[in-house]
């Protein structure tokens, strides 16, 4: 048996190689040397013959270069030209290295993760537990071990042990703990995540910089470059020329020269290239996203995630192939980076040839319409590579802004990087790999800047990189990130008024909008003042205004959500003209119009506040606002990102009154709101729920079940911003403590969705005339979100107890993914609840095959069983039940379920 600090050091080897390199569509055989036996045959050398100083020496070198990659790279804009060339010409040489000792320790790891070893259950414990609580780790460190998770959580789910279910609960516990850390850099705030409690990795919460920081006083840039043979000169102005003396020339690059580097490009140019592919999920994703924004890449496939060669040459694809043919139909360029990924630099004669005449031989064996193109491996070229090139008659694409997104674990770290570069820039063509999730992630930033900046995309034509011109008009809408940094909200509530009509609804209103803000849209708890009854004076509301949000932190790129629930007064001018009027718990009927606060307040509230968009929701009827709505635009969610957005949603005129007696204790207005915010109001599936979708939702419903007329606009200063919610997914697993809507609930929900969705609504505007709204059309998306979509679909239905529309939506949901445990467990319980226990059982039992850790599906599994009369499954269900969750507040009755069996 291996001992533990084996299993450690080469499963780690992997997790670094894996953050920061090179992910291979699948793993290549080892290469036998002559007379030498095959890694996986009888006569390999067996588990205890393992040098383990050598393994854990190659793990420490490896940690010191993922380090050592950081280090050179942290700070680089900051650096001059030359330094940083060659800051980045070490770091690749670091990674190369990487690359070598984990080929060398690939059959190691299959060795000790076999599930013939014994030891195997040991080792992963081993694993698990220095990823976790190893105290010389830092947060940051173990953002490298997150797609060693994922590959190790497959591969547990292969094997039906207790045990092994117990390994596959806690490695899911860990990822999403790994993506608690990873959100937690990215928005750089320091908090604790209540959630985490019962996980195993307890996060250290230390921000970026300070792991850097950390990290420099290990190493430092000087010397790890001079380690690698570089010491970078000092900067000194360049001596003037001596008489009769020429200046050296530099190269100026052309347009239609060997290699392409994208200097060439029309100002405001860029093209999107992806290496390294392609990969059985991110390619995928990452095409879904260039098609919603409709701009054209260049992916570059390393052969070896295509297939092999067999003796005779001939190419054996394999299931990476048909990701690539699916780009190519699609219209995507598909190019040559080698067969393995090597430092063809250093390869000469057939194997250098072998490398690049492989790859093309696959590419052709998908289509004869591969891309003639061919880029280097890290950039590493010599001058037979570029003869063997130009034999194979391919042309050579380089690169002049490189997002780091194989070194760099932060997605909003990439984007910036990005941005600033081609800013600096002005043109070229970008390095990106669709092999790390990190880089789906920055992918919608980056697109939302550079399309809202003016910016073109070119593709590959056959001859040279060329901007289409599009003869079909932009779409309504495409869908966009939210872009904000920090998200703030004022929510007001008032009942309990001293010189106006109680009334009964309006803090429960509030209290709901505020649950709703924090728990599904992650406002952070600090973030939303809520002010309910004697709270909610006039005072005490203008100073959240002023000193919360006007002086109180808020940034450009924020976003801000302003509630009221109360009462409304109109008061009638000299002039003739309306003025609207809410008002505060402290306010006088008789002196309202000097103790309330009126809209041209409110106006002037927005009109200050530095934040991108401001969305005000009043839950009050008056009339007579004096706004007006800004202008739409054909694509303003492109450029959302960089337009101001000041939008306010009202219940009602001057001359309605707020329809109380909604589900839940909540008025018509609200209720119907939060059924909007919790994804009804999501027009046209694309996952983000604007402030005019809203709109579009809420104000015909409401008119629809009271005598309330909803009014919807733009306040003074808007720039045609709109304000977006993004839907989270729903991660619910159905069960027994599921909660269901109420008849009363159901019923108004019946009569809200009565009405089929029209291409385009009538609202009224904020001056009390008519405006249509365009109903946004669908959006093209990936796989994977609409599946997502359609669980999401699905289980709204299930509380509405639609229970025949649920089953077809999370039907859907396994059609468009087989593997989406979550919706087939509900599935199963749609089924449940018609009592068609065998159907539901035959659920479960799948949900448990794609997620054997998931104790809840165990649970629903022995309800099922139970209720169907087969005893002894149903036992089996709730042991397995038990040993997963043995402290759940749901164990003491499934024990007393087991003994009645």
């Amino acid at each position: 048996m291996t001992s533990k600090p084996i299993k450690i050091a080469a499963t780690v080897v992997v997790a670094l190689a894996a953050g920061a390199g090179i992910y291979t569509y699948t793993r290549p055989a080892a290469i036998a040397t002559p007379g030498a036996p095959a890694s996986g045959s009888p006569a390999a050398a067996p588990q205890s013959a393992v040098d383990t100083a050598a393994v854990a020496a190659q793990f420490r070198d490896l940690l010191g270069n993922f380090r050592k990659i950081i280090v050179l790279l942290a700070d680089e804009q900051s650096l001059p030209e030359g330094a940083r060339d060659e800051a980045r010409k070490v770091g690749q040489a670091l990674f190369h290295e990487n690359q070598e000792r984990i080929a060398k320790l690939d059959a190691v790891l299959d060795q000790l993760t076999a599930p013939t070893n014994p030891g195997r259950v040991e080792a992963l414990d081993s694993l698990l537990t220095y990823i976790e609580s190893d105290p010389g780790l830092y947060d940051a460190d173990r953002l490298a071990f997150r797609e060693l998770l994922q590959s190790l959580l497959a591969d547990v789910a292969k094997d039906s042990s207790l045990p092994a279910i117990k390994l596959h609960k806690r490695i899911s516990e860990d990822l999403d703990a790994l993506g608690e850390i990873e959100r937690n850099y990215e928005k750089e705030i320091r908090q604790i995540f209540g959630n985490l409690g019962q996980r195993a990795i307890e996060l250290k919460r230390e921000r970026w910089d300070d792991y850097v920081a950390q990290l420099k006083k290990l190493y430092s840039r000087e010397q790890i470059l001079k380690e690698n043979g570089i010491v970078v000169p000092y900067t000194v102005p360049p001596a003037a020329p001596s008489a009769g003396t020429v200046p050296e020339a530099k190269p100026v690059p052309k347009k239609d020269e060997a290699e392409i580097f994208g200097l060439g490009l029309p100002k405001k140019t860029i093209v999107l290239t992806f290496d390294d592919g392609p990969h059985r999920r991110y390619t995928e994703e990452i095409s879904a996203i260039l098609k919603q924004y409709g701009v054209p890449a260049v992916f570059f496939n390393v052969g070896r995630n295509l297939g092999s060669l067999d003796a005779e040459g001939h190419a054996k694809l394999n299931a990476g192939a048909e990701v690539s043919r699916k780009l190519m139909k699609e219209g995507y360029a598909v190019g040559n980076h080698s067969f393995s990924h090597a430092q063809l630099s250093k390869q000469t004669g057939d194997k250098l040839k072998g490398e690049i005449l492989g790859t093309d031989t696959l590419l052709k064996a998908i289509s004869p319409e591969r891309a003639a193109l061919f880029r280097f491996p890290y950039g590493a070229r010599n001058s037979e590579g570029m003869a063997a090139l130009a034999d194979a008659h391919l042309k050579s694409v380089m690169w002049n802004i490189d997002s780091l997104d194989w070194a760099d674990p932060v997605p909003s770290s990439i984007t910036n990087r990005v941005l600033a570069s081609v800013d600096k820039a002005g043109r070229g063509i970008i390095l990106f790999h669709d092999i790390h999730e990190r880089t789906v992630k920055a992918l919608p930033a980056v697109l939302d800047k550079l399309i809202a900046e003016g910016y073109q995309f070119a593709a590959w034509d056959g001859t040279s990189f060329q901007v289409a011109k599009s003869t079909t008009p932009a779409p309504e809408k495409v869908p966009v990130t939210t872009g904000y940094a920090n998200s703030w909200a004022v929510v007001i509530g008032i009942d309990d008024y001293a010189k106006w009509p109680k009334l009964q609804y309006a803090v429960r209103d509030a209290q709901g909008i505020r649950e709703t803000l924090i728990e599904k849209f992650a406002f952070a708890p600090e973030r939303v003042v809520t002010l309910k009854n004697g709270e909610a004076t006039r005072n005490n509301i203008l100073a959240a205004f002023h000193d919360k949000l006007v002086h109180g932190g808020v940034q450009k790129n924020d976003r801000i959500f302003v509630f009221f629930a109360g009462h409304g007064a109109t008061r009638k001018l000299s002039s003739g003209r309306d003025l609207g009027y809410i008002v505060p718990v402290d306010s006088d009927p008789a002196q309202f119009a000097t103790d309330a606060i009126p809209m041209t307040e409110i106006q002037n509230i927005a009109e200050s506040l530095t934040a991108k968009h401001a969305f005000f929701v009043m839950d009050a009827c008056y009339s007579g606002l004096g706004l007006t709505r800004g202008a739409g635009s054909s694509s303003f969610l492109r450029d959302n990102a960089k337009r101001i957005g000041r939008q306010m949603l009202t219940a009602g005129g001057g001359d309605q009154l707020v329809a109380d007696g909604g589900p839940n204790g909540h008025s018509v207005f609200t209720w119907t709101l939060l059924q909007g915010l919790a994804g009804k109001g999501d027009l046209n599936g694309d996952g983000l729920i604007t402030a005019t979708e809203l709109a579009a939702y809420v104000a015909p419903a409401v008119s629809s079940v009271s005598n309330q007329t909803p009014a919807f606009g733009s306040l003074p200063g808007s720039e045609g911003g709109d304000f977006v919610f993004e839907l989270p997914g729903e991660t619910e697993f159905l069960s027994p403590n599921t909660t269901q809507l109420s008849t009363e609930a159901i019923a108004l929900n019946s009569k809200l969705d009565a009405k089929p969705q029209a291409a385009s609504v009538t609202v009224k505007d904020l001056q009390g005339g008519e405006q249509k709204i365009v109903t946004p059309g669908a959006v093209p998306t990936s796989t994977r979100q609409l599946a997502q979509r359609a669980n999401d679909r699905g289980l709204q239905l299930y509380k509405e107890k639609q229970y025949a529309a649920a089953e077809a939506q999370f039907t859907e949901a396994l059609k468009l993914r087989p593997d989406f445990a979550l919706a087939a467990n509900n599935l199963g319980f749609v089924f449940y609840k018609q009592e068609k226990y065998r159907e539901a059982a035959r659920w479960f039992e799948n949900t448990v095959r794609m997620d054997p850790s998931r104790a809840i599906a165990y649970l629903n599994l022995g309800d099922a069983y139970a209720k169907a009369g087969d005893a002894a499954k149903a036992k089996a269900a709730y042991k397995t039940y038990l040993e997963l969750a043995p402290t759940a507040s749901t164990a003491p009755a499934v024990r007393q379920k087991m003994e009645k069996l």
